[in-house]
């Protein structure tokens, strides 16, 4: 019974001791093939990463001529004459979304509630909503807790803003006199919009699927 302890113990303390050995920054001995899957950021059945350089240009930010190079601005979807859209990620499997929102020489957005918790980050310019107090310019977060009904308006004499929002669940436009339903936008609206419009510019409806998960 001693001999199988000791024997469990030393096999406790091999596989204990083989991983931070092989893994070593001193060493140079190849780790061995049955540890190969640390080395791995996500099993195979998970969903890619998305990764898109170039975004946004922050002032003082030297960006490269390769990046420069990429930049194309058929990605912005058009939702009015002075609002577009960047789509960043579309989770069709969470049910949320992650755009970049562009308002060029002012501007509003409609009455609308959010169903789900909204997340926004001001990248330019600035904005607010007629119901709050509270102002956010270019570096500011907003977090919208879910209920909310509020109309986006962009400052007077703003040539542009730019703001990364992330949307979970449904946007539903109000009536501003009967407080009625009148639209909606969730993660599968603005993703037909983009489908439309890439096919519309030359890109292709494809090209919005490296934005899904």
């Amino acid at each position: 019974m001693k001999a199988i302890i000791s024997t469990f113990n030393a096999m406790l303390l091999c596989l204990a001791v083989r991983p931070s050995q092989s893994f070593s920054p001193s060493s140079s001995t190849k780790p061995a093939s049955h540890h190969t899957w640390l080395l791995k950021a996500a099993p195979k059945e998970a969903l890619s990463d998305i990764v898109i350089p170039n975004v946004f240009n922050f002032g003082g930010v030297t960006i490269s001529s390769e990046d420069l190079a990429e930049e194309d601005p058929r990605v912005w979807v058009p939702q009015t004459d002075c609002l577009s859209f960047r789509p960043l990620c579309f989770c069709t499997s969470q049910g949320y979304y992650v755009n970049l929102l562009k308002f060029k020489g002012g501007g509003i957005l409609g009455r609308h509630r959010h169903s789900s918790p909204v997340h926004a980050f001001t990248l330019k310019g600035g904005w607010g909503y007629l119901e709050h107090d509270w102002h956010a310019d270019a570096g500011t977060y907003v977090f919208e807790p879910p209920g909310e009904t509020h109309t986006l308006i962009v400052d007077e004499g703003c040539d542009e803003m730019v703001t990364l929002f992330h949307v979970t669940g449904s946007l539903l436009y109000v009536d501003e006199d009967t407080d009625g339903i009148i639209g909606f936008d969730d993660v599968f609206s603005k993703l037909e919009k983009a489908k439309k419009w890439y096919a519309e510019c030359g890109l292709g409806e494809d090209y919005v699927q490296q934005f899904v998960r």
